[in-house]
């Protein structure tokens, strides 16, 4: 709606919706640039091994997000497989109101990641929206809270412009809001916890946050992550200030030790802030905002604008592209995510992760991992 790493130069990252896809390997294609070529880092124990694929010289190298999502979901998939039928899993319950092509594709991907990684999930739908009132939505709410399988609550979102968004997120409790929405775990992120006497969070370790953080935020900074990029002591642009990413994004490098700046429709002098950015969340929706002479050479872009524009002569007469351009950015990119493909994945493998999270808390399972 994010960084670079002391191996190629700079980082910049945009984002919007995401889209999940599942493959068979984990990998990060990359293509060679300027800047000489990193290995993967392993960021933590057990992940899965990340393999680098060459292509086109002088160009950015490709973050494959749909690769680093499967690996992320394989890993909550074996954390599972030793449950028995009989066993506490985790479980998600989603409430869909409405009919929404779109919101109804995002949930059966939700449905189907569930059901892949062997945990639980509950759909409750409302198709007649004149029918659903307020009332309906936050006492289901209410029987989520208190059932014990459930251990994640997302509101597919948006909601009918009848029904008070900010209420209904309010209602879901904290620690099943496994979408990080809510206004005690929103206030939880923007605490930076600096003076003496507060816990300190490892920020490196998004699985020991004892709160649940947005899933696209938390996606970007997962793939920074996973390629190796280093975060601490870069400076950090984030283009955008909504609350789903812009801001979130922007304290989640902030707690890594990034210099984040913000750039918004009335700041001055965009292009030279952004130019001089090792670390660029964009959270635009806009296609191809970003031209390639605001980007710093080397830097990493991750892209997670995910924009509609004509193609004339395809089947569907469209296609999808993100807020850089693509074509331009990689010709002074270190590294970048494609559109779609990459960022987008990454949000339903976070929502697994955080309903995981959700269900170690509250039954005290794999505590030792």
């Amino acid at each position: 709606m994010l960084l670079h790493s002391s191996i190629a130069g700079s980082v910049i990252l945009l984002i919007s919706s995401s889209f999940a896809t599942t493959s068979t390997s984990a990998f990060v294609h990359v293509q060679p640039s300027r800047a000489s070529s990193p290995s993967i880092s392993r960021h933590r124990p057990n992940q899965a091994i990340t393999t680098l694929k060459m292509s086109d010289e002088n160009v950015a190298k490709d973050i494959d997000g749909k690769s680093i999502a499967l690996a992320v979901r394989s890993e909550l998939t074996d954390k599972l497989s030793s449950l028995s039928l009989e066993d506490s899993r985790p479980g998600l319950a989603v409430m869909l109101v409405g009919q929404r092509k779109d919101s109804q594709t995002y949930v059966r991907m939700k449905e189907k990641a569930c059901a892949d990684c062997g945990m639980t999930s509950f759909l409750e739908k409302y198709e007649d929206v004149d029918a659903v009132t307020e009332e309906i939505l936050l006492a289901k709410i209410k029987e989520w809270n208190e059932d014990p399988k459930v251990h994640g609550i997302l509101v597919q979102l948006p909601l009918p412009p009848k029904i008070n968004e900010a209420n209904i997120l309010k209602a879901v409790l904290p620690e099943k809001d496994v979408d990080g929405l809510h206004p005690a775990n929103t206030a939880s992120l923007f605490n930076t916890a600096t003076h003496a006497g507060t816990e300190k969070l490892n920020w490196k370790d998004f699985p020991s946050i004892p709160f649940h953080t947005p899933c696209t935020p938390q996606g970007c900074i997962e793939l920074l992550d996973r390629i190796g990029c280093e975060i601490e002591g870069k400076n950090a642009v984030v283009i955008g200030r909504s609350n789903l990413v812009g801001l979130p994004v922007a304290m989640l490098l902030l707690h890594r030790n990034a210099t984040v700046t913000i750039v918004h429709s009335r700041t001055k002098n965009t292009e030279d802030v952004v130019k001089q950015a090792d670390i660029v969340v964009a959270a635009v929706g806009r296609a191809h905002f970003v031209p390639k002479t605001w980007l710093k050479p080397g830097c990493t872009v991750i892209d997670v604008g995910i924009n509609s524009v004509d193609a004339p002569g395809t089947k569907r007469g469209y296609k999808l592209v993100g807020d850089v351009n693509y074509e331009e950015a990689r010709e002074v990119a270190g590294w970048i995510t494609p559109v779609p493909g990459g960022v987008g994945p990454m949000t339903i493998a976070m929502l697994l992760r955080n309903t995981w999270n959700s269900w170690r808390r509250a039954t005290g399972a794999g505590k030792k991992e």
